[in-house]
C-alpha cells in the first residue's frame, strides 16, 4: 500500500468508525459486533503507526488516550457557567412559573430535562472538530481537561453533517453509569484501594487523572443540555438541542417540552418514580423557558439565569434501628465495619445492612447499638448510615469503638499512617484473606481457572486441601473426587451443596493445567500485591521481564518504571521482603507458571535505541503517549517514569510538565522533540 492508498483507507476507516460510534453511543442501535468494531480500530491504529503524518487530528484512535497532563491549565469561560436556583418544593415551581408570566406578560413554553449528578463541562467545537473542554471551576474560570475528555467515546471528536456554526460551545454533564461505577469499585477493592463513595465522586476524580489512557478505561459518558451565546441560529432551546443531536452530540431522551404547570408537575412525579430504574444517577429536574427571545428578556442575576430553575429530589432516607456491627476482613486484610439493621424499605429495595466505611466515620457519627439511624443510598447504589437520632437513643447505649484485633484470627490490627483503614497483618493464616487471595488468583483476569469458581475454593479450604495458591498445583484426582459439603443459608446466599463428581474434578484439573500457560503479567497480577492491579502488573512485567529481576529491584529501580509511584514501590518491596514468600514462589515456579515474559512478547524491530533510557512527557502530534513508548521499546530503548542521572533523553511534547523540564536541565539531560526522536530512528548505526 502506497501513501495515497493509505491516506484514502485511513479516511474511509475513520468515517466508518465515527458512524459506528454514533450508532452505538448516540442512537443505541449498533449494526456490527464488538469484534468487528475492534478489527476496524486495529486496522486504523496500524495504518496510523505506519504513516504517522497521515493521522487526522480528530482520529477515532484519540479516544483511547495516551497523553499525560501533570498540571491542568486554568481557562476563562467565554460565557460564565452560572449556577441554577434550587428548590425542593412544587409550590416554588408554581411561584417560578408565575414570576415568568408576570415579567413576560405572554404565554411561555418550558423544557424539562434530567438534572444529572455528575461534573459540568463546556466543550468547544471549531469547524466541526473538538478543540477544548473546560470544567465549571468557579463559574468564571475552569480547568482545561481536553486530553481526558477526548477519551470519552460518546463525545464526538468530529461532528456529523455540515450545518453547524464555525465555532460554538456546548455544555453538558460528565457522568459515570452504574455499570462502570460497579466495575471500577470491584477493581479498586481487588487492588486493595478504598472504593469510591458514589459515581459523581468517581467521575470528578476520573476527569482530573494525569494519564488519559487510564481515563479511557473508566467508562465515562456525557449528556449535553445547553448551547450558550446570542448568535446561534435557533429560536428555541429545544430546537438547539435537536440540532445538536443531529450533529452527533448525545442529548437525553428524557428531554420534553411542557406547555402548562400541570405538565411540569406530571414530569416531576414520573421522573422521581423512574429515577431508580435509570442506568445513571440524577438528583432532580431542570426546568427552562424554551424561547430564546424570552430567555433574553428574563435575563440573569449575578449568580443564576431567571429563566431556569432546578427541582431537586430529596435524598431518599429511611430511619431504622441499628442491631449490631460486623467487621469484615477483605483479601488485602482491610477491616470494614458493616451495620446490621432492622429491615427497612429504601429506594425500592429492602435494606438490612449498611456500610460504616472505617473507624473515622464511626467516630464522627458516634453510632451505638440500639440507636435509630438514618440510612441513605450513597450514589443511589450503596446503602450508608448518614446520621443518628440521638433523641431516641437508649439510656444503656455505649459508644461503639472500632475493634483492636482481627475478628477472624485474633491478630492485633495495624494502621498505616495516612490511610483510613485498619488492617490485619496476618496474611498467611487469616481465613478470609487466604480465601480472598485464592479467589483473586483464579479470577478471569488473573490465572483464569474458571472451573474453580462457585464456592469450590471455599470447599477446598474448609477441607484443608489448600491454604495458599501453590497448593492448587498439588491437587490430584484422588484427593478431589467425592468431596462434598452443605453450607447453610446466610443473608447473602441460599443453602447450597458443593460436591466434586468425576466431570467436575477433571474440569478443575484441566483448568489448573491450562493456567500454567498464562502470561507473566497475568501471573504477577494474580499474586495479589497490594496496589498492583492489572495495568500496573503489565507495566512491571514489561519493564523487568522476569520475576527474578522484579524481586531484586530496589526502590529507585521501581520508581523509574513509567507510572510507578512511591506507594506502589513500597508495596512491592514489602511483598517480596516476606521470608515465607520465597518458598511459595519457588513452588509456583516448579509447578511451571510463567515467571518471565515470553520472547514473542518483547521482540524488537531494531537495536537503534539499545542502552538508552527515555522519559516521555507531554502531548504529541504523530503518536499517542503509549504509542511513543511502544516505539521506544521496539527499537531496544527503555522507558522510565522519572528523570535521574541514568536518563538518556527527555522527549518533550506540548503541555509538558514544567518540573520535568527543570529537572532535566539541572541534570544536563538532553531534551529532544518528537521530530528529533523520529530522526534518531532514521539514522543508520
Amino acid at each position: 500500500m502506497n501513501a495515497m492508498e493509505a491516506k484514502n483507507r485511513i479516511h474511509t476507516l475513520s468515517e466508518e468508525i465515527r458512524r459506528h460510534n454514533y450508532n452505538y453511543y448516540i442512537l443505541s442501535r449498533p449494526v456490527i459486533s464488538d469484534y468487528q468494531f475492534d478489527m476496524l480500530m486495529e486496522e486504523l491504529t496500524g495504518l496510523e503507526l505506519q504513516y504517522p503524518d497521515l493521522t487526522e487530528p480528530d482520529s477515532p484512535t484519540r479516544h483511547v488516550g495516551g497523553g499525560v497532563t501533570k498540571e491542568f491549565r486554568q481557562v476563562e469561560h467565554k460565557y460564565p457557567m452560572l449556577s441554577l436556583g434550587n428548590t425542593y418544593s412544587e409550590n416554588e415551581i408554581r411561584d417560578f412559573e408565575e414570576r415568568i408570566h408576570k415579567i413576560l406578560q405572554e404565554p411561555a413554553e418550558y423544557v424539562c430535562e434530567l438534572k444529572f449528578d455528575g461534573v459540568a463541562i463546556g466543550i468547544t467545537y471549531r469547524n466541526g472538530s473538538l478543540v477544548s473542554a473546560v470544567t465549571r471551576g468557579d463559574g468564571t474560570r475552569g480547568d482545561d481537561v481536553t486530553t481526558n475528555i477526548r477519551t470519552i467515546k460518546s463525545i464526538p471528536l468530529r461532528l456529523r453533517g455540515d450545518d453547524y456554526p464555525d465555532e460554538f460551545e456546548i455544555r453538558g454533564e460528565i457522568i459515570l453509569p452504574h455499570s462502570s461505577f460497579k466495575k471500577i469499585n470491584l477493581q479498586r477493592q481487588e487492588d486493595g484501594e478504598e472504593p469510591f463513595a458514589n459515581p459523581r465522586n468517581a467521575a470528578s476524580g476520573s476527569i482530573k487523572m494525569q494519564d488519559s489512557a487510564a481515563v479511557a478505561k473508566r467508562g465515562l459518558d456525557c449528556f449535553f443540555y445547553y448551547i450558550p451565546g446570542d448568535t446561534m441560529p435557533f429560536n428555541s432551546h429545544y430546537e438547539s438541542l435537536m440540532k445538536a443531536k443531529s450533529w452527533g452530540l448525545k442529548i437525553s431522551e428524557y428531554t420534553i417540552r411542557c406547555s402548562t404547570i400541570e405538565d411540569i408537575s406530571d414530569y416531576l412525579k414520573t421522573t422521581e418514580k423512574a429515577r431508580h430504574q435509570m442506568p445513571f444517577d440524577i438528583d432532580g429536574v431542570v426546568i427552562k423557558v424554551n424561547s430564546l427571545r424570552q430567555q433574553k428578556i428574563l435575563g440573569v442575576t449575578a449568580k443564576s439565569p431567571r429563566w431556569a430553575i432546578a427541582y431537586k429530589f430529596k435524598a431518599e432516607q429511611a430511619a431504622t434501628r441499628l442491631l449490631s456491627i460486623d467487621f469484615q476482613v477483605g483479601r488485602t486484610g482491610a477491616v470494614t465495619p458493616v451495620a446490621n439493621l432492622q429491615p427497612v424499605l429504601l429506594a425500592g429495595t429492602i435494606v438490612k445492612r449498611a456500610s460504616l466505611h472505617n473507624a473515622d466515620v464511626m467516630n464522627a457519627l458516634d453510632v451505638r447499638i440500639g440507636d435509630v439511624v438514618f440510612v441513605e443510598k450513597g450514589g443511589e447504589i450503596i446503602p450508608k448510615i448518614t446520621g443518628v437520632d440521638t433523641q431516641q437513643r437508649p439510656p444503656e447505649a455505649i459508644p461503639s469503638g472500632f475493634i483492636e484485633t482481627c475478628p477472624e484470627c485474633g491478630t492485633t490490627l495495624v494502621r498505616t499512617e495516612g490511610e483510613a483503614a485498619w488492617y490485619c497483618p496476618n496474611e498467611t493464616s487469616c481465613p478470609p484473606q487466604i480465601k480472598g487471595k485464592l479467589e483473586h488468583f483464579i479470577s478471569r483476569k488473573a490465572m483464569n481457572i474458571e472451573s474453580l469458581g462457585e464456592g469450590k475454593i471455599e470447599l477446598l479450604y474448609d477441607k484443608g486441601l489448600v491454604s495458599n495458591v501453590a497448593d492448587l498445583y498439588d491437587l490430584t484426582f484422588d484427593r478431589l473426587i467425592g468431596l462434598e459439603k452443605t453450607y447453610p443459608a446466610t443473608e447473602e446466599k441460599k443453602e447450597r451443596t458443593v460436591s466434586f463428581r468425576e466431570k467436575t474434578v477433571n474440569n478443575i484439573l484441566q483448568g489448573i493445567s491450562l493456567s500454567k500457560q498464562v502470561s507473566f503479567d497475568s501471573v504477577l497480577f494474580a499474586l495479589g500485591i497490594r496496589f498492583v492491579g492489572e495495568t500496573v502488573a503489565k507495566k512491571l512485567a514489561s519493564h523487568f521481564l522476569s520475576l527474578d529481576n522484579l524481586r531484586n529491584a530496589d526502590f529507585q529501580n521501581l520508581t523509574e518504571v513509567d507510572e510507578i509511584g512511591e506507594t506502589i514501590a513500597h508495596s512491592v518491596l514489602r511483598f517480596f521482603s516476606d521470608p515465607a514468600l520465597k518458598n511459595l514462589l519457588d513452588r509456583l515456579k516448579t509447578a511451571g507458571l510463567q515467571f518471565e515474559m515470553a520472547p514473542t512478547r518483547h521482540l524488537r524491530k531494531s537495536d537503534k535505541l539499545l542502552g538508552k533510557t527515555f522519559v516521555v512527557s507531554g502531548v504529541f502530534e504523530n503518536f499517542s503517549r503509549e504509542e511513543l513508548k511502544k516505539t521506544i521499546e521496539e527499537h531496544g530503548g527503555k522507558n522510565v517514569g522519572s528523570i535521574s542521572n541514568k536518563t538518556s533523553y527527555l522527549i518533550a511534547g506540548n503541555n509538558m510538565g514544567p518540573e520535568k523540564r527543570k529537572k532535566a536541565e539541572k541534570a544536563n539531560i538532553p531534551i529532544i522533540s518528537e521530530a528529533d526522536f523520529l530522526e534518531m530512528l532514521e539514522q543508520e548505526f
